[in-house]
């Protein structure tokens, strides 16, 4: 079988990552939406590093969910897949989705990148600034190990090539997706339609989301929708699945490994 699944906030949601949208996103008081941009950090870089490196420790913190496992387990059962994640956190790669199964489309908050060059690095054991360890930086088709810093020393990293500031590895807003990430998604939806697409967890607010998962399921495949709320995607959905994804999934993924065409 033929599998696309895409995932949002929703689902990293319950294993305690606040969502960008609402109250309990907020940080401060300040609101998330108006510090992931790079106006923001042009503004005011040491802001918006507190708030990422306080991020970066809740998701250090948080755990796989059932949802993250069931998709996990969907990976590895079908012959072609291919997750696309809107959420930055590495919560789907914890349960066991391997990076060539996985698009994290608005980047990798694990990854810091130069905001001049192209250098960038992500350290080991999911931490971007290790302590006692080694980080690995990977550019231009190189790999090679740099110097340890403590994060909390690190207040404002520079770039070793060309000191300029070093920023978090996300798409923050108004800038544009990764090429070489949105040439995995084409390709994969180039190959041919999927037999089955699920949206889960996402308000489908992006308009390529729509827009892949009504690729996916062209010539008529099963899309399902999880989430419980209507969103921009409902009215195209030939399944909506109105629960929480860590109670829907496991259930979706049982049945579509046991049998397929009872989905």
């Amino acid at each position: 079988m033929r599998v696309l699944v895409l995932t949002g906030a929703g689902v990293s949601a319950e294993s305690g990552i606040p969502t960008f949208r609402g109250k309990d996103g907020y940080w401060r008081n300040l609101d998330p939406t108006k510090l992931a941009t790079p106006e923001a950090f042009a503004r005011d870089p040491q802001l918006v590093w507190d708030w990422y490196r306080e991020r970066r420790e809740h998701i250090r913190n948080a755990r796989p969910n059932a949802a993250h496992e069931a998709v996990a387990r969907l990976a590895q059962g079908m012959g072609e897949f291919l997750l696309v994640t809107q959420n930055v956190d590495d919560l789907h790669a914890r349960a066991g989705i391997t990076a060539e199964k996985m698009v994290q489309i608005h980047g990798d908050i694990f990854v810091t990148r130069c905001s001049r060059c192209e250098f960038s690095y992500v350290g080991r054991g999911g931490s971007p600034e290790p302590s006692g360890a080694c980080a690995v930086q990977a550019t231009k088709g190189r790999l090679r190990s740099i110097a340890p810093t403590a994060e909390k020393d690190a207040n404002l990293p520079k770039c070793p090539e060309c000191a300029a500031l070093m920023r978090p590895g996300v798409v923050w807003f108004g800038e544009q997706l990764s090429r070489n990430e949105l040439e995995r998604v084409e390709n994969f939806l180039d190959a041919g339609a999927c037999d089955v697409v699920i949206v889960a967890g996402t308000t489908a607010t992006f308009g390529y989301i729509i827009d892949w998962a009504l690729r996916g399921s062209r010539d008529g495949a099963e899309l399902v929708e999880v989430n419980p709320e209507q969103t921009s995607l409902s009215r195209f959905a030939t399944r909506l699945v109105r629960e929480p994804a860590a109670i829907a999934l496991p259930r979706i993924v049982d049945q579509l490994i046991a049998s397929p065409s009872k989905l």
